[in-house]
């Protein structure tokens, strides 16, 4: 009898540490992500089809917890202020967006540690991919977007943004 309760306790501790490993392997990778941080648009270096390019635009990126939290804060090309916000995890799944003309969700996959590819959508409808591929010294972050923007002209941008 006493071997078997020492087995019990012994599953149960192992169960739980397990537990706790694999919660925070979750976390952990969110909080890992090279892109959070601070994040500032070079618009010498970016290229907006159609254009113009934005006057500014910093892009702020945080864990929290097993997601990423993403604000985007800048001004268009007439000095009107912007600004998007939204939670999201690698995991497929759509999330809803804040502030963003284009689109109304966007769904996050991880394609590698340095590359996310997101699907946005409108009124459940794809209507751009973008793809953030973060450099190998983990300096500048590069955005390419296609698909439309919100008043359906043909959208091929790349936005270059340099670490804060």
């Amino acid at each position: 009898m006493k071997r078997f309760r020492s087995s019990v306790v012994t599953s149960v501790v192992l169960l739980g540490g397990l537990s706790l490993v694999i919660g925070s392997t979750r976390a952990v990778s969110a909080q890992s992500d090279p892109a959070i941080g601070t994040w500032k648009l070079n618009v010498a270096k970016s290229k907006y089809v159609p254009g113009p390019a934005p006057k500014s635009n910093v892009i702020t990126i945080t864990a929290a917890g097993s997601d990423l939290h993403v604000v985007a804060k800048g001004e268009d090309a007439t000095g009107n202020p912007t600004g998007i916000d939204y939670t999201a995890t690698s995991d497929g799944k759509d999330s809803p967006v804040k502030g963003a003309p284009a689109y109304s969700t966007t769904s996050m996959k991880r394609i590698d540690a340095n590359t996310t590819e997101q699907t946005r959508k409108k009124e459940g409808k794809m209507v751009q991919t973008a793809t953030r591929k973060i450099s190998a010294d983990g300096k500048t972050m590069t955005v390419t977007t296609r698909g439309k923007d919100e008043a359906g002209r043909t959208l091929n941008t790349v936005a270059v943004y340099d670490r804060q």
